[in-house]
């Protein structure tokens, strides 16, 4: 998104500094959230968000409003990335971790290897980047609705533990289904 600030309006400077303050008040904003709403209903919320405005930015007009869905967009983007690094480290037991945040990280760097791409597309049709990126966002957040909580919960220190864990789980699903 920030490679793409070009595309936005006349004024480039002025869309580089809009993005550069978006990106302190999201760390401040993820790290007040994660303590209050859970982490999945938190990212799929953001994702959806950043979604949607990066979407209207394809069929509003160079503009105001248009910086804005970007803005809006890029905060949300940003703030479900704070968000899913830290959801990360809390859904993988120690063990893995380290292993785990690495291959977030690749497909982070992967991310930015792809955005240059789609942003040179853009220039034409902002389908091609702004429809792009947001289509991205929205998968994300749906896939994150397959992920399993973890507000509140202890992490596991082996892969055994964490099987032992998610078993119990199931069977208490099972048991209050039968039940219930």
């Amino acid at each position: 998104m920030p490679r793409n600030v070009g595309n936005l309006g006349p004024n480039l400077y002025l869309s580089v500094m809009y993005n550069a303050l978006a990106e302190l008040p999201s760390s401040i904003l993820s790290w007040l959230l994660m303590g209050r709403i859970n982490r999945r209903s938190l990212l799929i919320a953001l994702t959806a968000v950043a979604g949607l405005c990066s979407l209207a930015c394809v069929v509003i007009p160079q503009g105001a409003g248009r910086m804005a869905a970007e803005l809006l967009s890029f905060f949300a983007t940003c703030t479900a990335v704070s968000v899913i690094l830290m959801y990360c480290i809390e859904l993988f037991p120690t063990s893995v971790r380290n292993s785990a945040m690495g291959l977030v990280r690749q497909a982070l760097v992967l991310g930015g290897v792809a955005a240059p791409v789609l942003v040179a597309l853009g220039r034409d049709k902002s389908f091609l980047s702004f429809g792009a990126f947001g289509l991205v966002n929205g998968c994300f957040g749906m896939f994150a609705a397959c992920l399993p909580e973890t507000k509140g919960k202890g992490m596991s220190d082996t892969m055994d533990e964490q099987e032992e864990k998610e078993a119990a789980v199931a069977t208490c699903h099972l048991h209050r289904r039968r039940h219930g």
